[in-house]
């Protein structure tokens, strides 16, 4: 993804893709839409909770993202939770379908943005983590903040 980030409209979010998942490769790739699809994206309609991405016969789908319908859409309006092709380059696919055949990785969306007027879904590589191992975030995260708290008011005092 590019450093310049002003150009990016994020239109949905993943909050609990890296709470359930080590995220450890991402990769950008673009959507086959339809035009009342596009529209509702632009009205920010969209969820990617519970969404995934499978590789089929060398493409990628995204499966489970729901897209409401576009308000003022006719019969021509698109089904919300259809499986919708992803656009990359032929080695990243064959990477994902190499990481996919591992046990316990999965293709999970973590942002859906537009970037020059196009659609993009950001796609990280993770592995499920297991109960503990979100406790243990936890902790860690907690402690972090507790030592954030002792250095910001030592600070004040001194």
């Amino acid at each position: 993804m590019s450093k310049d980030n002003a150009a990016h409209k994020l239109i949905a979010s993943n909050k609990f893709a890296r709470v359930n998942y080590d995220i450890d490769d991402v990769y950008e790739a673009g959507m086959v839409l339809s035009g009342t699809e596009v529209k509702a994206l632009r009205a920010g309609k969209a969820n990617l909770k519970d969404s995934y991405a499978v590789v089929k016969d060398s493409e990628v789908y995204l499966r489970d993202m729901h897209i409401s319908h576009y308000d003022f859409g006719n019969r021509a309006n698109h089904e919300p939770l259809r499986p919708r092709k992803l656009l990359l380059h032929k080695r990243e696919i064959r990477k994902l379908y190499g990481k996919t055949r591992e046990k316990g990785l999965a293709l999970v969306p973590l942002r859906l943005y537009f970037k020059n007027g196009m659609v993009k879904v950001e796609i990280g590589v993770g592995k499920g983590k297991k109960m503990h191992d979100r406790r243990e975030d936890i902790k860690q995260r907690e402690e972090r903040r507790s030592i954030a708290r002792d250095f910001k008011s030592k600070r004040i005092r001194v």
